[in-house]
């Protein structure tokens, strides 16, 4: 069948998406796995040319934020595409050599990067032989099994290590969803005490549903964990602090533009009112320039200037200032434009909100950073490419309200 000649060629991608639309199911699913093949042997391409960027680097700590604005990527993900390019070609070019033959996917080779990451070169080499022959028509999940248990049978002491200070490593972790969800979750926890925590909660939902309670198993095992955890069910509940991003109209309900939360993302405007009409909730006024709202003011009595500076440069950033970070800015650090010690001033035209990390990256070598008065910010990496940040106004221009 022609369309699977070649599906790499951009001149004949208007031809091929022709042909594909007219495709039976079973034309279909071949031409599904060819383009599959063909994506693997291209992000081998992909892996070999970050490993030679962080090598050329240095491995250099700005490596994977470097990658992640030029590729618009998260950080997390950047840094694994990285660590993997390199794993590749340099502890697993067997399995590199089975991306490049299309026989295992990116991100089945990104699972065998991971589970043998703890591993000597030498072990790497041992288990990626024993892999080779082992990851043929395997899924991404079978493939992380299967690397696991070679690199725990390459170095059964290592292993034993790894288990200790991956215990150790236990931490607790957010991320946040779409429309108002957000999760949480205890990474590398001991497995015996997250077991017993899971049966502890399932218990209390069960006893809750036999006693009538309507909600779903899964809502009361949510609700059960989130109420233990603020120490609720009799206990004292814990008050948080959250941002809210809302024009007064959308206030007011006289329309349903989505609002912000800091660190979060949009809302629902019915959700964001609802949040915004709590017993404990403050408001804040603040001022927008209605052609471009944009923060131009805020309404403010009981502040001191440096206090007040500081939340105004916090309100109009409202996250890291570092484009494809999200961390909210009443988290982050001010930091100067242009440095103190070179005149740098302590004002909205000279300060910008980072988080720690992106904090540090800024004072690594061949990174330059330029705020204008406006707050738009422009980084130029190390590679000489630049990126354009913008504070995001409060809503939409308006020009329609203006009396001339």
């Amino acid at each position: 069948m022609a369309v699977l000649d070649d599906l790499t060629d951009p001149d004949r991608l208007e031809e091929i998406n022709a042909l594909v639309s007219s495709l039976d199911a079973k034309d279909s699913l071949l031409v599904a796995k060819r383009a599959g093949v063909a994506l693997a042997q291209l992000e081998a391409v992909q892996y070999r040319a970050l490993s030679r960027l962080s090598e050329v680097r240095g491995g250099v700590r700005g490596v994977v934020q470097e990658v992640a604005l030029e590729l618009s990527l998260v950080d997390n993900f950047a840094g694994s595409l990285v660590a993997t390019g390199v794993a590749l070609t340099s502890r697993l070019p067997r399995t590199l050599s089975l991306m490049d033959r299309g026989e295992v996917s990116g991100f089945a080779a990104q699972k065998v990067a991971e589970a043998t990451a703890w591993l000597s070169d030498e072990d790497s080499l041992t288990a990626g032989a024993v892999l080779e022959s082992r990851l043929l028509g395997k899924n991404s999940d079978q493939v992380r099994k299967a690397a696991s248990y070679a690199a725990a049978k390459a170095d059964p002491a290592g292993a034993g290590k790894r288990s200790t200070e991956s215990r150790d490593g236990r931490r607790l972790s957010m991320a946040q969803g779409e429309a108002g969800v957000a999760s949480i979750e205890v990474v590398d926890g001991p497995v015996e005490k997250v077991t017993a925590a899971y049966q502890r909660i399932h218990r209390e939902a069960r006893a809750l549903r036999k006693q009538g309670d309507t909600r779903t198993m899964d809502q009361l095992r949510a609700d059960i964990a989130l109420d233990l955890l603020l120490g609720g069910q009799g206990g004292v509940s814990e008050r948080t602090e959250v941002f809210l991003y809302m024009d007064l109209t959308t206030y007011l309900g006289l329309n349903e533009d989505p609002v912000t939360m800091a660190g979060h993302g949009y809302i629902p405007a019915g959700l964001g009112r609802e949040i915004a009409s709590g017993a404990n909730t403050v408001l804040r006024r603040i001022v927008t320039d209605p052609l471009s709202g944009q923060v131009e003011d805020l309404g403010r009595t009981r502040y001191r200037p440096e206090a007040a500076t500081a939340e105004f440069v916090r309100v109009r950033d409202r996250e890291c200032r570092r484009p494809g970070c999200t961390r909210a800015a009443h988290t982050c650090e001010l930091d100067h434009s242009i440095p103190w010690q070179f005149q740098g001033e302590t004002n909205v035209a000279d300060l910008v909100t980072y988080c720690p990390r992106d904090h540090r990256l800024k004072d690594e070598p061949g990174w330059i950073y330029r705020l204008d008065p406006d707050g738009c910010l422009t980084i130029t990496t190390p590679t000489g490419q630049t990126h354009i940040s913008t504070p995001p106004p409060l809503h939409e221009p308006r020009p329609e309200v203006l009396p001339f």
